[in-house]
């Protein structure tokens, strides 16, 4: 069985799904050795009756170029889930897997978040979840890791050494690339130790 870790990343108008809209997601399926096997991304229209949280959006109005970028090439989420779930199909025929079984595990910073926005439009317009109920928490391994206290791992208390050069500038598909490199360079040192 190998495991496909699906760094995502999610910007939305409010706290959560319903209620408030996602803008916005991106995916980057890597392998354990961080080889990147695929990314989608998607900007989606709001939902319809859903308003906008007061918080996020004097948030958004410090982000212009972010926003600007989440709010080009919409589609409707029932389209863009739709188009998800057949990418997942599209990993699971990648030629480096070798016709393995795969298992799709959701990576995030911070997981609760993400999830909850993900698994909530999959449910609602797709009514499945590639994901079952697995899941890692970026933040919770460095915990681990580091034998800290959850508040002592902020991205700026983790070694240097974790990072790969890359962009964090809350467009989706950015984010999720970068916090993905994050979990596989973890990852790799974690299994290193423990063998």
């Amino acid at each position: 069985m190998i495991e496909i870790y699906v760094s995502t990343d999610v910007e939305a108008n409010g706290p959560i799904p319903g209620p408030y809209s996602m803008l916005s997601f991106g995916s980057a399926a890597y392998l354990a050795n961080k080889t990147l096997i695929g990314t989608f991304s998607a900007n989606l229209e709001l939902l319809e009756g859903a308003g906008e949280y007061d918080k996020t959006m004097k948030w958004w109005q410090t982000q212009p170029e972010a926003w600007q970028a989440c709010r080009e090439n919409l589609q409707s989420p029932k389209d863009a889930m739709k188009k998800y779930m057949d990418w997942f199909e599209l990993l699971r025929a990648n030629k480096l897997l070798k016709s393995s079984p795969c298992r799709f595990i959701f990576v995030a910073y911070p997981i609760g978040f993400d999830f909850m926005f993900i698994y909530w439009y999959l449910m609602k317009f797709t009514g499945e979840s590639p994901f079952k109920d697995y899941g890692i928490d970026i933040r919770t391994y460095a915990m681990a890791m580091m034998k800290s206290k959850y508040r002592f791992t902020e991205k700026r208390d983790m070694p240097q050494h974790w990072f790969d050069k890359l962009p964090h500038t809350h467009k989706a598909l950015d984010d999720a690339l970068a916090q993905g490199a994050l979990f596989c360079n973890m990852l790799t040192e974690n299994m290193k130790t423990h063998r």
